[in-house]
């Protein structure tokens, strides 16, 4: 398949929650959008959805567009109808069999939602089977149109419809769709505005949790200490910061977990469990974070195996994702984190400057996640990429942090129930 997917995060406005994702398909000329229902491309996409239906999902909704083709092909019935939004654009509105094709899916479960919605007569028609009205608020504009898409948000609301504001690109957008109290928004903006500053880092519980039950083992499992670890970019900072301390007296830096375990050891690293356990008494709300920084260090490391000869290896290339997202965890710059760790060259150049081919390999991977073609294009033929192989490779790794996020919010609840249930046993024996 020779276009880009790239999963974006849909938030609610008043919760900060992602509610969930749309999945964009490449929308330039050669878009799978434009193709016929007979072409090869549109044959192309319905093979790469078909076989990537259960990579594509996880506890949140996807919002994905359809052509009218991909409708007659019954192509969204390869998903469940709870886990799916059906986004319509102009070309099913205008469809002579518009409101037939979209009351057959309403009817089966699917839930709708309309691009760029226009006050016309044919958009009007089809609004009794809509969720979601969404129009791009990208930029500046003019009073007029500021003044239009006001009202069509009031309408919206007065038709008990929900309002999601795309194209949130910069603060100015996201402070816009709030002052126009948009239900949700959706952009470039939102991975950024999610994560904000915090005083201290932020442990995922669930994972945390998984740490805690190996470390506490009679003989803890080296190897799942490190995967453990290695997950999460605040633990892997912490224990190689701890492991290349003065307390050690290193006289050779450590550059990997399974190193950094050995050296610390685990009475001293059942310690420093423990220590963080303090930290643990809420959920950690870098949710959106974590994940983010979990998917850039597997897509790194699976676009590195890719390449031959390239001056990191699969390991810095993990962890130069992982730590791309710490300077929104802890209170700090990146040249100052990176400091501290014994990290390659070629990945510190790459997090600071965006230097080097590992920072060419870096801008391929937050041009990936801003969906912006042209320059995903450019830099993967600079670092000898098929670019018709970069979705398959997005979303075996999108499936890879769904897993592990699914066992690991899994965890958290089993603990919480254990928790509750612990309480209660020590309420009735009071009592």
């Amino acid at each position: 398949m020779d276009n880009c997917v790239v999963r974006q995060a849909i938030k609610n406005r008043k919760t900060n929650t992602i509610i969930g994702y749309e999945l964009v398909i490449q929308d330039d000329g050669e878009s799978l959008y434009n193709a016929s229902s007979d072409s090869v491309a549109a044959n192309a996409m319905v093979a790469f959805l078909s076989e990537n239906s259960q990579r594509i999902f996880n506890e949140k909704k996807t919002f994905m567009t359809f052509t009218p083709a991909l409708l007659f092909r019954n192509v969204p019935k390869i998903f469940d109808q709870s886990k799916i939004v059906i986004q319509i654009e102009d070309n099913i509105v205008i469809h002579p069999l518009a409101t037939v094709l979209i009351g057959k899916y309403r009817d089966a479960g699917y839930h709708f939602a309309i691009n760029d919605f226009q006050f016309t007569p044919k958009y009007f028609s089809i609004l009794e089977y809509v969720d979601y009205i969404k129009v791009d608020v990208t930029g500046n504009m003019d009073s007029e149109k500021r003044k239009s898409i006001e009202n069509l948000i009031e309408m919206a609301h007065g038709f008990q419809k929900e309002f999601i504001a795309t194209g949130v690109n910069s603060e100015e957008d996201y402070q816009w769709a709030i002052e126009l109290e948009a239900d949700y928004v959706e952009g470039s903006y939102i991975s950024h505005e999610v994560t904000t500053k915090a005083n201290k880092i932020d442990f995922l519980q669930g994972n945390f949790y998984q740490l805690i039950m190996e470390i506490t083992k009679d003989e803890p499992n080296i190897e799942v200490l490190e995967e453990i670890i290695s997950r999460d970019a605040s633990l892997t900072y912490s224990l190689l910061k701890m492991a290349n301390s003065a307390y050690f007296a290193v006289h050779q830096q450590t550059t990997s977990m399974q190193q950094a375990i050995m050296r610390v050891g685990i009475s001293q690293l059942k310690q420093w469990v423990y220590l963080l356990s303090f930290e643990q008494d809420k959920e950690s709300d870098s949710e959106e974070l974590l994940k983010t920084s979990f998917l850039r260090a597997n897509f790194a490391s699976a676009l590195v195996k890719r390449m031959n000869k390239f001056p990191i290896n699969t390991a810095d290339a993990y962890l130069m994702g992982m730590f791309s997202t710490l300077e929104y965890m802890i209170d700090a710059t990146v040249e100052e984190i990176l400091d501290e760790l014994p990290v390659v060259d070629g990945v510190k150049k790459a997090l600071i400057a965006r230097e080097g081919e590992a920072g060419t390999l870096y801008n391929l991977i937050l041009c990936y996640e801003r969906a912006e073609w042209s320059e995903i294009k450019m830099y993967a033929e600079e670092l000898g990429l098929h670019v018709n192989e970069l979705a398959q490779i997005y979303m075996e790794c999108v499936a890879v942090v769904n897993d592990i996020w699914r066992n690991v919010v899994g965890m958290s609840e089993e603990i919480e129930k254990r928790k509750i249930e612990e309480t209660t046993q020590k309420k009735e024996t009071v009592g």
